[in-house]
């Protein structure tokens, strides 16, 4: 019995198992989810049982059991919740043409109470910048939240695991700042989406200016440049 337990341990501290299973959500992201990040809503507000299962589960992590869990596979689901989340935000309100229409008068979408997170009820912010932010120091968090615009960088047709993440991770950057009406280099000027300017402290670890940063995923050299940045698209994010 010893024997065997200590090969589990091996296994999953290997990637062999998830602490998680977000198959659920890997299934209607690829349904509902285009090659560009582009979301069926109308088709996933018909067919929402997956959704919804997918965020009862997650609801029903405690936060004794999410303590358990490796690193990468905290922020996985941390990512899967604020994404899903925001998915059943929408279609709640759907047909609607940019998520800046569902705020209140004096609070944004993002303030509402509309999460479920370790039995509690807390907002997108909060999981954002409470949760999210302060307790992972990864930048390309920003490449992975997806607050339902055109402006955000593209939705994954996939749920993000711990054994993938840093990959998942790396290629959100890489597709974000290839987009070219979001991020380009023209002559002596760096074109930056705003969320660079938004975030830009969480991209100086180490030092480095946000052109620095950036300057491994952009075609040309980014040093020295000014930075100008893009307009945010705020308009849904729908196929």
């Amino acid at each position: 019995m010893k024997t065997l337990l200590i090969l589990s341990t091996l296994f999953f501290s290997l990637g062999g198992l998830e602490a998680f299973d977000h198959s659920g959500g890997d299934s209607f992201l690829k349904k509902y989810v285009n090659e560009s990040g582009m979301v069926n809503y109308a088709g996933l507000k018909t067919n929402r049982a997956g959704l919804d299962a997918y965020l009862q589960t997650t609801g029903a992590v405690s936060e004794p059991t999410f303590d358990s869990w490796g690193a990468d596979e905290q922020l996985a689901f941390l990512i899967n919740v604020y994404n899903a989340e925001t998915l059943q935000f929408i279609i709640d309100n759907h047909p609607v043409v940019s998520i800046k229409k569902l705020g209140g008068i004096i609070s944004t979408p993002w303030d509402k109470k509309n999460v479920t997170l370790f039995g509690g009820q807390v907002s997108l912010n909060h999981l954002e910048h409470k949760v999210i932010r302060p307790n992972y120091a990864e930048p390309r968090i920003h490449f992975a939240l997806v607050c339902a615009a055109k402006g955000c960088p593209p939705l994954r047709s996939e749920a993000y695991t711990a054994g993938k993440l840093e990959a998942q991770l790396e290629n959100q950057a890489k597709v974000f700042l290839n987009q070219t009406a979001k991020n380009r280099l023209e002559e002596n000027t760096l074109y930056l989406s705003t969320i660079f300017k938004w975030y830009g402290d969480d991209f100086k670890d180490g030092g480095r200016s946000v052109s620095e940063y950036v300057d491994p995923f952009i075609e040309g050299a980014t040093a020295g440049k000014s930075i100008e940045w893009t307009e945010y698209d705020w308009s849904l994010n729908e196929q």
